[in-house]
């Protein structure tokens, strides 16, 4: 089984319990389409930030032997089913702090095909984008990836993610900081119909 095939499949069965865990644990909110709050770059494509507040965004933590689970008292699968890996759900809010979707957090240092970092983000109005991060931050201090697949508004978009992490100050409602996802896509190229010239081109 390649680890694309694995990742898939894993991803299905720890969607449909986040799925459960979320409308169990979640009240149910009616989602409308908010403003996409998006920067034009002048060399082509978009930017799009989002954002995550620590504490009061995390909705769910997963992990193998740890005392520390969210929502108390989840029963998570041990060790010899999942190793260590660690599954995170979170709200995601845009630029104006508006909740506009759900986003999951896949993380295992030490998997039998390679270690990883996954995110999806799912937005209801919109769709969602599955992106694959390097393990290690850049010198710049955020981690650096690249989308893998999108579906509706994000389907045929392609780019890269980045991840960042900022702490928050003392005296500050989400005192552990926040986490930001810039997203920089762009659409493919479409056809391109050029003019004939007209005259002599010198």
């Amino acid at each position: 089984m390649n680890r694309l095939f694995k990742t898939f499949v894993f991803g299905i069965i720890l969607g449909l319990l986040g799925t459960g865990a979320l409308s169990y644990f979640v009240p149910v909110v009616d989602i409308h389409r908010e403003r996409s709050i998006i920067e034009v770059q002048p060399n082509g494509g978009n930017v799009e930030e989002f954002r995550i507040n620590l504490p009061r965004d995390r909705i769910m933590v997963g992990l193998a032997g740890s005392a520390g689970s969210l929502p108390a008292g989840l029963d998570w699968p041990g060790a010899e089913q999942l190793g260590d890996t660690q599954a995170e759900l979170f709200k995601v809010r845009n630029r104006d702090n508006t909740v506009i979707g759900v986003a999951s957090r896949l993380a295992n240092s030490v998997d039998s095909t390679g270690p990883f970092i996954e995110w999806a983000l799912h937005f209801p109005a919109r769709g969602t984008l599955y992106a694959q991060m390097d393990l290690a931050p850049s010198v710049e201090g955020f981690r650096p990836g690249v989308m893998r697949a999108g579906t509706r508004d994000f389907l045929d978009l392609s780019g890269t993610i980045r991840e960042r992490f900022i702490a928050g100050e003392e005296g500050d409602s989400d005192a552990q900081g926040r986490i930001e996802l810039h997203a920089r896509l762009v659409a493919p190229l479409g056809d391109v119909d050029f003019m004939e010239p007209v005259g002599d081109v010198e």
